[in-house]
C-alpha cells in the first residue's frame, strides 16, 4: 500500500448484476461488486436495476449514486476511493460491453 498515492477514479460502467467497473487515475480497472451494498441503509434504493445504473457516476474522484438524480456532490452516495482501490479485484477492460449484440 502507498500512502503517498491517494487514487482518482476517472470513469465507471455499472452491469446489471450490480458490478461497477472502476477506471483509477494509475491505468487500473477495478471491479466493485455493490450486490450487498444495496441490501443496507439508503443504499436499497440502488435495487432497482435502472436507478443503480442511471445515477451511477463519478463525483468527488470516486464511485458515487445519486438517487434524487441531482448530480450534486453534497447529496451523493460515494464510496471511499481509497477502500475501493484497495479491495477490488484488477481486472481486464470488459470489451464485452461496448461490443454490439450481431
Amino acid at each position: 500500500m502507498d500512502y503517498d498515492y491517494w487514487p482518482q477514479v476517472l470513469q465507471v460502467i455499472p452491469t446489471l448484476e450490480y458490478k461497477v467497473y472502476i477506471y483509477f487515475d494509475d491505468g487500473t480497472i477495478r471491479l466493485y461488486d455493490a450486490s450487498e451494498l444495496i441490501k443496507k441503509g439508503a443504499f436499497k434504493q440502488l435495487q432497482n436495476d435502472n436507478l443503480f445504473i442511471s445515477t451511477c457516476t463519478v463525483l468527488n474522484g470516486t464511485l458515487a449514486w445519486t438517487p434524487d438524480k441531482s448530480y450534486s456532490e453534497s447529496t451523493c452516495f460515494d464510496l471511499d476511493p481509497q477502500y475501493l482501490y484497495d479491495n477490488c479485484e484488477i481486472v481486464d477492460e470488459p470489451i464485452e460491453l461496448f461490443v454490439s449484440a450481431k
